[in-house]
């Protein structure tokens, strides 16, 4: 394997150097270079050997090789594994926690999660995220020079289940290790008393094909096939240890391999495709049920084989047996447990069909008498039996879901209980809804643990009398009785490009504290608390970007712990980990070791009350973070913002994950937006990142800081938590340029255009830029644009004036920025130069041309191929029954040479600097 860092040529080396030099030291460098690189790609039209478009090609491979290694190099560092080795860490983080324990039992309560979730960040070929984490686990690992580091082809479902299963996989396997080093200081400390007790401060979770929000192309039976292959992969797991202890032929091994059977027998019946009959889904039915006993029902159905298989076991191996048996039991019948997730407006639809409530939520005046109708719907409740049939007719998708979850907890695993996520819940309504939902269709109340998700600024403004209202009903505090916590989760993405980073954190940890009043105030001191924040590995979507220890720590602060400490009241706080990004930390053996130790040392890290001046001066933080809060509240509802978004949209990245980003077509319609909340969380993220200005953790923080400058340093130095949120901003300034967005504005002015037209050297070259200032004229990006930068321009000069030393964005990312721009110059003359065709139905060459100023390059070339097909059909051996020699069958080569595969071509390397700009900010949006 050859290293790319070790085989650059020393003359691109010094081209680099050259480029960046210019942007370092030349007034309009930026401008200067991208013109420059342009009229060398330009020149490449009048050359036979096109070198300088190869020399480009190696300028961005060579940037993006340098990114990456320096992307390995943060994991490494981001999980503590530069500087300790993982089996010593754990070893240390068990004798603590033991330590800390008042008596055996209580290290079975869990402490803290990972939750593996399928968020589109799959920006990387699978090969890719390989080298990525084996360079990580040893920085002597050789980088191989690629072609491309992009994926091939979106990731589907199937191949995100597998991705997730192998990060769990190696998740459970350091969980193995920490175990093992609990239950040896638990012997020490207790002697027999802890030798039934299973060790479980740290366990894992999973919502891959379980998640339905925003999506409909998993059905409930590809939900039923995941859970199967999920309890399939944790008995295989078991009878693989008890196999390398030699009890192969016992009692419990034998028990196991018969519930494999079975499971792969029920498995086998389990509906595929998008549809399934009647008849598959009856056979599917009988086999799940008929099988249901053997394939065992729930994991304490083994606790007696696990005593007897460790009878005749030395000490030794006892305690290796004793380490399977924990995490076997931790989970249940699930390699990991299992979260689901719909969204709220799904339950208001199957309330409204079921029990004729067609009041909107919403509002205010109708919610009374909403609650009032659902709590008697709770008194009055008769539950249905659920079977098959009744998932085959079910129309309303929560009722679906439900019933599913039901369907597993009769049929595959009764004792692990399933969370129920609930994607933008704004009414107390929605919980009490989801609770009727539940009881009918038989769900018992500790089955299954409902959790409304705050992610919007008014749930989060709101989320208390969200709760309240919930809380005021009888039958929710007899659920949370019955099932013994309280789960809240958290969304940092949605939260955070409506609000701002920064003033999503201030507001979720509000909303925490005062749900410890609430349960206080309503006699639930003895309901435990788990709190679920959902983020990604990015600034942009909440993620602390120095270190695995200060996100936990950022998440979850010590003034809160040490609240929930002093109210008595548990807390399990989970953490995510989001789709290929996320399962880097747990890519290899090492990396996957080092994270969960820096989980169990979170739980074992006892907060101080460090009496922060965030505390003590609250007028000034409530006034900070309000002031980011309003500002980008403004930025987001500003039309230009929505046209920056816009213009190039998701086509400056792949696709990322199977859930579509915006709607396709194949027509030559170009897709708009007219509002932020129209796109996706993390593509919207992602397009900042490659825009080269993170509006999201940035905006607003000038005017915030010039409010009361003198605060605002003294805040910078002695405030560890006010630290935390400007980490952020360190991490974002790091990563964008004002110049570049200036760039972005400008490219999509008509008027700048109109000027080089003015000063083109050929007719040729002036129609070609007189054709693309028309184009962005039609497309009329430009109306709101200026005025939206000069409101970003405004608020980055106070940032400056306040924090003089802020980072700025190196050079060599500012290259890749300036070759793209270069790029889109190309892609764009390439596009005047289609040939002209008549219109074929809505098809015309000004829409194609559109689609190219616009990006959507492959759309564009999926059209021009059937346009202008590069080669005649072959009809020479064909008898049409009379003489013809009219037709002259040539196609379409010369176009295809010069036009068609340079756009395509192009366009690839404009992606490729996409996915060097992802290193360099070390995650996807």
């Amino acid at each position: 394997m050859s290293d790319c860092a070790s085989r650059l040529d020393p003359s691109l080396h010094d081209r680099i150097n050259a480029m960046t030099s210019r942007l370092l030291h030349e007034r309009d460098g930026l401008a200067d270079l991208i013109a420059s690189i342009s009229q060398g790609l330009l020149d490449d039209d009048r050359s036979e050997n096109r070198t300088q478009l190869d020399e480009i090609e190696n300028v961005i491979r060579a940037l993006r090789d340098e990114h990456f290694m320096e992307r390995a190099a943060h994991l490494r560092s981001y999980i503590g594994l530069d500087t300790a080795a993982p089996q010593g860490r754990l070893e240390a983080v068990a004798k603590r926690l033991v330590d800390q324990a008042p008596d055996a039992v209580s290290l079975t309560v869990p402490q803290i999660a990972a939750v593996f979730t399928a968020h589109p960040t799959f920006a990387l070929a699978d090969g890719v995220y390989e080298i990525l984490t084996q360079r990580a686990e040893n920085p002597e690992q050789p980088v191989p020079c690629l072609k491309t580091h992009r994926r091939p082809a979106p990731p589907t479902l199937a191949q995100e289940q597998a991705l997730a299963l192998a990060a769990i996989l190696r998740g459970r396997d350091a969980l193995d290790d920490l175990t093992e080093a609990l239950l040896q200081e638990m012997s020490q400390r207790w002697s027999d008393e802890g030798s039934q007790v299973d060790p479980s401060p740290v366990i894992l979770a999973s919502w891959v094909g379980f998640d339905t929000d925003g999506r409909n192309d998993i059905g409930w039976w590809d939900t039923l096939r995941i859970r199967l292959e999920l309890k399939s992969s944790q008995l295989h797991r078991l009878t693989d240890g008890l196999e390398r202890l030699g009890l192969q032929d016992s009692a419990l091994a034998m028990r196991a391999r018969r519930a494999i059977e079975a499971v792969k027998t029920q498995h086998a019946a389990c509906p595929t495709g998008k549809d399934a009959a009647p008849e598959i889904i009856k056979d599917f039915a009988q086999t799940l049920i008929a099988c249901r006993d053997k394939a065992l029902l729930d994991a304490t159905e083994l606790l007696p084989l696990f005593q007897d298989a460790a009878v005749e076991l030395d000490d030794e191996a006892r305690l290796h047996l004793r380490t399977i048996r924990a995490g076997f039991m931790n989970h249940g019948l699930g390699i990991a447990r299992i979260h689901t997730r719909l969204n709220a407006a799904q339950i208001y639809n199957v309330a409204r069909t079921r029990l004729g409530l067609t009041d909107d939520p919403a509002l205010p005046s109708r919610r009374r008498v909403l609650l009032a109708k659902i709590d008697e719907a709770l008194s009055d409740l008769k539950p249905r039996a659920v079977d098959f049939g009744s998932l085959l007719v079910e129309p309303a998708s929560a009722a679906r879901l439900m019933m599913t979850m039901a369907q597993i907890l009769k049929h595959i695993d009764s004792g692990s209980p399933i969370r129920f996520l609930i994607a933008e819940t704004e009414s107390g309504y929605t919980l009490l809804a989801t609770l009727w939902l539940a009881r009918l269709f038989g769900i018992k109340d500790h089955q299954i643990e409902i959790s409304p998700l705050f992610e919007t600024e008014s749930a989060l403004e709101n989320g208390e009398t969200i709760l309240e209202e919930a809380f005021r009903s009888s039958h929710w505090r007899d659920y949370l009785r019955a099932n013994g916590r309280l789960s809240l989760q958290f969304g940092y993405s949605d939260s955070g490009r409506y609000v701002g980073q920064l003033a999503a954190t201030n507001l979720v940890e509000r909303l925490r504290m005062r749900t410890l009043s609430l349960l206080a105030e309503h006699g639930l001191e003895d309901v435990s608390l788990t709190l679920f924040d959902t983020h990604g590995e990015s600034i942009g979507r909440g993620a602390h970007p120095f270190s695995l220890r200060q996100r936990l720590d950022y998440f979850s602060p010590a003034r809160t712990r040490l609240a929930m400490r002093e109210a008595g009241i548990g807390c399990r706080v989970e953490t995510a980990f989001q789709g290929g990004d996320g399962y880097t930390l747990f890519g290899t053996k090492a990396l996957a070791a080092s994270t969960i130790a820096t989980l169990a040392e979170h739980v074992a890290d006892i907060p101080l009350d460090t009496k922060d001046p965030v505390y003590t001066r609250p007028d000034f933080a409530s006034d900070f973070f309000s002031t980011i809060a309003l500002d980008m509240g403004a930025l987001v509802d500003d039309p230009g913002y929505a046209a920056l978004l816009s213009a190039f949209g998701p086509a400056l990245i792949d696709k990322t994950g199977s859930r579509p980003s915006a709607r396709q077509s194949d027509a030559a319609t170009v897709t708009r937006i007219t509002h932020p909340g129209q796109l996706r969380a993390i593509p919207n993220n992602a397009i900042l990142q490659q825009l080269g200005w993170w509006a999201n953790v940035l905006h607003g923080l000038g005017n915030a800081a010039q409010r009361h400058p003198e605060t605002f340093e003294q805040f910078a130095t002695e405030s560890s938590r006010f630290r935390e949120a400007m980490d952020f901003a360190r991490q974002a300034l790091a990563h964008s340029d004002l110049d570049v967005l200036r760039t972005t504005i400008h490219q999509l002015d008509p008027g700048t255009w109109l000027d080089r037209a003015a000063k083109a050297r050929s007719d040729e070259e002036r129609q070609s830029l007189l054709c693309i200032s028309h184009g962005l004229e039609l497309l009329r990006f430009w109306a709101n644009g200026p005025a939206m930068f000069r409101r970003i321009q405004a608020d980055h000069i106070a940032l400056r004036a306040a924090w003089p030393d802020a980072p700025r964005m190196d050079a060599r990312e500012k290259l890749l920025h300036a070759i793209r721009f270069a790029l889109i110059d190309r892609l764009w003359t390439l596009s005047t130069r289609i040939p002209y065709f008549g219109p074929r139905n809505s098809l015309t060459r000004e829409a194609i041309t559109n689609l190219i100023l616009c990006l959507d390059v492959p759309r564009a070339l999926h059209l021009l191929e059937d346009l202008f097909p590069i080669s005649a059909p072959s009809v020479a051996n064909l008898d049409f029954g009379e003489p013809g020699d009219a037709a002259e069958a040539a196609g379409f080569a010369r176009e295809h040479e010069e036009i068609f595969a340079p756009l395509s071509r192009c366009f690839a390397l404009l992606r490729e600097v996409g996915v060097a700009i992802m290193h360099a900010n070390r995650a996807f949006g």
